[in-house]
C-alpha cells in the first residue's frame, strides 16, 4: 500500500487553493456587476425595476458557482474518490 500521507497532504491543500479561488473570483464578479448595475441606475432611473432583475437573477447565477466549488472541495476533502484507485 502506498504511503497516503503525501497524496491527502496535497488534496487538502488543492481543496484549499479551490475554494480561495473559487470564492474570490465569484466575489469580484459580484462586485464588478453591483457596481454596473448602480451605473445603468445612475443613468437611467426610470429603467430601476428591469435593472434590479436582471442583476438578481445574475448574481444567483454568479453565487450558484461558488457553491459548486464549495460542494467539490468538499467531497475533495471528506470522500476523496481518487483515493480509493490509490487504495487498490
Amino acid at each position: 500500500m502506498p504511503d497516503l500521507t503525501v497524496f491527502v497532504q496535497v488534496s487538502t491543500v488543492a481543496a484549499i487553493i479551490g475554494i480561495a479561488l473559487g470564492v474570490m473570483i465569484p466575489a469580484i464578479a459580484m462586485g464588478w456587476a453591483i457596481s454596473r448595475a448602480m451605473d445603468a441606475l445612475a443613468r437611467q432611473p426610470e429603467a430601476e425595476r428591469s435593472i434590479m432583475r436582471t442583476l438578481f437573477i445574475g448574481l444567483a447565477m454568479i453565487e450558484s458557482l461558488a457553491i459548486y466549488v464549495l460542494v467539490i472541495v468538499l467531497i475533495v476533502l471528506f470522500r476523496n474518490p481518487l483515493l480509493e484507485y490509490l487504495v487498490k
